[in-house]
Formats: C-alpha cells, structure tokens, sequence
C-alpha cells in the first residue's frame, strides 16, 4: 500500500487533485489507514495511470469517470481505446511535421487526395458486389451502365470535399489500412443484421430515459453500450468521431420527424445531447 504522499511523489499528481478524485469519485482509495490516511494499492495506481492518459488529451473528469464506470468497457478495451487515442495523436504530429518539412523544402502542394485510383476501384467493387440487388439494379438503370456508375463514383470520390471528408473517417478506423480491411471485408449480411437488432434495443433502452438528465450514469452507460455496438459493427478503432456524426444525423430536420415518431416526441434532440454529452470535450 501507498500513502497519498508516496503516490503524489511517484506521478508528479498533487495531494490535493488526488483528494479532489476521491471527492469526485474518480479515484477512490484502496482503502484508509487506522488514523483515516488514504492508502493505495497497486490496482488504484494503473486505475490512476488510466485517467492520466485520457487527461492528455483535456478530457472532462466527468467523461472520464463515465467511461470508467461503465460496465461494458473492460480494461483491455480502455487501454485499446487510449492506445488509439494516442497512436491518433502521434500519425497527426507526424503529418504535421511532413506538412512543415515540405512547406521548408517549397514543396507545399496542398494534396488531399486520400486513396489512389487502384484503391478506389476496389471500393467500388466491393460496394457493388455487396449492395443488394434491387439497389444495385436501380443504380444501373440511373446511370445507364455499370461503366457509367463507375465513372461517376470514381469522379465524385476524387473530389477533394470528398477526400477531406474519407480523411475524417479513415481517423475514426485508425489509418487508411484498416478503413481498406474494413471496406473490402465488410460484414456479412447476417451479422449485420444482429447488430442492427442490438442498436435498435439500445435505442429503446435509451429513449426510455428522455426524462433523465444526459449527464446521468444511467444514460451515458446506455451510450456507451450504442458507441460499444456501433463500434464493432463498423469495425473502427474509436467510436467517438461516428457517433458524433450520428448525433448530426439525428440533428437533421427531415430525420427528426421519424424519429420522434419511432421513439416518441423528443426523443431524436434528446438522443444529440446524450451522445454529445458523452463524447464531445468542453
């Protein structure tokens, strides 16, 4: 066991921020000596370790806590996730100082483009091998013939609004390699299905809490079982920059209507502020 003291010595924490966590339940000591010292064993020092990492990077206490509480994250998925976290951080840095190499060598050309052209030929073959047939026949007859829908998807993907927009999302898989993995072995039909059955319960679970306060642990446990299934259904390393997108869609005003109609009136602006409370750093 360590005493506050030993612990503040051994990670540069103050006595008082260490106070401040077992106030906040954060961090809670192991256990308290006779005299009423808090004292700490070595599980509280990695559960420390933990918040310090999510803290590089300005996340709210009360998301961490959250994130920490919630039952279906176990540890090996919290050390994944702010291992993402910070490899995320370390290819941005990278590009960043690529980015100034360049712009010191006069060589700044400003590209965006994310996939090559041999890469998203493949994504159109899969796209089409994958879509079902009804949609892939109504695509043919829209555009004519299958060289024409190609031509046209290989045209709008080279745009650079939408490589800027495939440069967000192949951040949430964690690099372009495995967006690619993911893109080319999408799940099967079956599998799909089972998770969209999940969600679809989430979401029941979670419209049922519309009267609850977002900054609640029984709503934010509710989202982060949605990101959890989210997550594993698009294969991604991090959820965040998807559900916040999802929190978007929710936000549209065509999309509202349905579903406040599914899930009951409020219900699509409560789903934005739960998930944004969630995951979104104030």
């Amino acid at each position: 066991m360590r005493s506050v003291k030993e612990i503040s010595d051994l990670t540069g924490i103050s006595v008082r921020t260490l106070h401040y966590y077992d106030e906040i339940g954060l961090l809670k000591p192991t256990e308290k000596s006779g005299a009423g010292y808090r004292l700490y064993d070595d599980k509280a020092l990695e559960t420390l370790q933990q918040i310090l990492f999510f803290r590089e990077f300005d996340i709210p206490l009360k998301e961490i806590k959250a994130v920490m509480d919630n039952p279906v994250l176990k540890r090996n998925q919290i050390l994944q996730m702010q291992r993402n976290m910070l490899i995320a951080k370390k290819e941005r840095m990278e590009r960043l100082i690529s980015s100034i190499d360049d712009i010191l060598k006069g060589e700044n050309k400003m590209d965006f483009a994310v996939f090559s052209k041999t890469e998203m030929e493949e994504m159109f073959q899969t796209m089409f091998e994958h879509m079902p047939a009804n949609m892939r026949n109504l695509a043919v007859k829209e555009f004519g013939s299958i060289e024409e829908w190609k031509k046209h998807y290989m045209e709008a993907l080279s745009s650079e609004e939408m490589q800027k927009g495939y440069a967000k999302v192949v951040e949430w898989y964690g690099g372009k390699e495995n967006f690619l993995s993911a893109a080319n072995n999408p799940v099967s039909k079956e599998v799909a299905e089972s998770y969209n059955k999940r969600v679809e319960v989430v979401l029941q679970k979670l419209s049922a809490k519309k009267e609850c306060d977002t900054a609640s642990f029984e709503v934010k446990e509710v989202v982060g079982e949605y990101g959890f299934v989210m997550k594993q259904l698009s294969q991604i390393k991090s959820e965040k920059g998807l559900m916040l997108a999802q929190a978007q869609y929710y936000r549209n005003e065509k999309i509202k209507p349905i579903i406040d109609e599914k899930y009951g009136e409020g219900a699509s602006e409560f789903f934005v502020k739960a998930i944004e409370a969630f995951y979104e750093n104030k």
